[in-house]
């Protein structure tokens, strides 16, 4: 029966050890993947076969109201006698068909398949190179007629107006269009190969501006005696506790925090996250109590921490800034530079490497071989980021200056 299943229900259904499925009526069904991700399927019978067919993008990219819709457009196509599975396939050789092998088109291809992977967010990002960079000057350009030096024109001028970030995705981006035509049998060429070779080295990067580990005490000494707001503190305090990156740590939502088990889950494709990978984060006894306490504060709220004028939205990616500039500590540490001031502390303290760059959640955790809570390295890291934050305490305390350097267990 349709209406089984609520948007609500769907949205706080918990990842398991194995899949399983729930029931949205007339076959539409949604599965849950152990990874937190979330499909709609809908199954049916054509010509007395059961079939089974994908609805929509994953969960939240298609609502349950969407994939509702979706699936009664397939059922109607099964009641006149079309599957729609066999329809799907036919349009996209017709769509494969139609596509001519400009880099135009390519490039819109290119694009739409990707973006079937892609965040909103890079999917965008993505769309604005095209349109700015790429497709003005290749758009109608046959791709057998595209020569690395017209490639490498192209990039130079992004590179001429300083714009070294964008001219390396462009470079990227390019190769990836072509390797995409290539596979479906558009070209033979690789005109973008040596881009690389011949790309300018840009301005030395500056990094993120992060203090000395022997300069935490005195920071967390003017960190307590800051007198705004204490969802503000709380954020850079928890940022600081944990070294996810800021814009992950500011939108925080309570569904993704298990305050009993001390994990703060961060699902795949989740918005902020780099690349947008699954990533878990062992909470220690000082942010527990802390959340607890904003729980009775914002607990009814999306958000941990919520936004100044408007609860149902975050808090500014500026708010941390600002408090770090009335303690005075301007330009002296940022929310993004405790990443690199925990990883240093860390390291100089010899905690094994891979525990450390888990703890960051660099690197893609589907790739990383071995069980799931090996790849995780949940414990070591539950340790690990105890010991820190009870070491932050020392600090703040005048009675942790020196913390003995252990021995890196493998």
């Amino acid at each position: 029966m349709a209406g089984k299943l609520t948007e609500l229900q769907v949205k706080n259904a918990k990842p398991r050890a194995a899949k399983y499925t729930r029931a949205a009526g007339h076959g539409l069904t949604l599965i849950v993947m152990p990874d937190g991700s979330k499909y709609w399927r809908l199954r049916y019978r054509f010509g007395g076969k059961a079939r089974m067919i994908a609805v929509g993008k994953p969960y939240p990219h298609t609502t349950l109201k969407q994939a509702q819709a979706t699936a009664a457009e397939y059922r109607a196509a099964i009641e006149a006698g079309v599957d729609p599975a066999d329809r799907r396939r036919t349009e996209k050789l017709i769509e494969r068909e139609r596509i001519a092998r400009t880099f135009g088109e390519a490039a819109e291809a290119w694009h739409r398949f990707r973006s079937l992977a892609w965040d909103d967010k890079t999917a965008e990002q993505a769309r604005n190179y095209l349109k700015k960079d790429m497709l003005p000057k290749l758009r109608s350009r046959p791709l057998d007629a595209i020569a690395p030096a017209e490639l490498g024109a192209l990039v130079a001028g992004i590179e001429k107006r300083g714009a070294f970030d964008v001219a390396k995705k462009t470079r990227q981006w390019i190769k990836s269009i072509f390797s995409f035509a290539r596979a479906n049998g558009w070209t033979a060429g690789d005109p973008a190969r040596d881009l690389a070779a011949i790309a300018r080295p840009g301005p030395e990067k500056q990094h993120f501006a992060h203090l000395q580990v022997e300069e935490l005490p005195g920071f967390l000494r003017a960190l307590d005696t800051y007198d705004g707001s204490e969802l503000v503190k709380a954020c850079a305090r928890l940022a600081l506790w944990t070294a996810n990156r800021p814009g992950v740590t500011r939108t925080l939502r309570w569904d993704e925090l298990d305050l009993d088990s001390g994990l703060w889950t961060i699902r795949k494709g989740r918005e902020g996250m780099k690349r947008g990978y699954f990533h878990l984060t062992p909470l220690p006894k000082q942010a527990i109590a802390m959340l607890r306490d904003l729980r009775r504060v914002t607990g009814n709220f999306d958000y941990v921490f919520i936004g100044r004028n408007d609860p149902s939205k975050p808090l500014s990616d500026g708010a941390i800034g600002g408090m770090f500039k009335r303690i005075g500590y301007h330009r002296k540490q940022t929310a993004h530079g405790f990443r690199h001031l925990v990883s240093t502390a860390l390291n100089d303290r010899g905690y094994e490497q891979n525990w450390i760059e888990r703890q960051l959640a660099h690197g893609d955790p589907d790739k990383i071989r071995g069980t799931y809570n090996k790849a995780q390295y949940l414990e070591p890291r539950r340790s690990m980021m105890q010991e820190w934050a009870d070491l932050l305490d020392a600090m703040r305390s005048g009675k942790g200056k020196v913390l003995p350097i252990r021995r890196a267990v493998a």
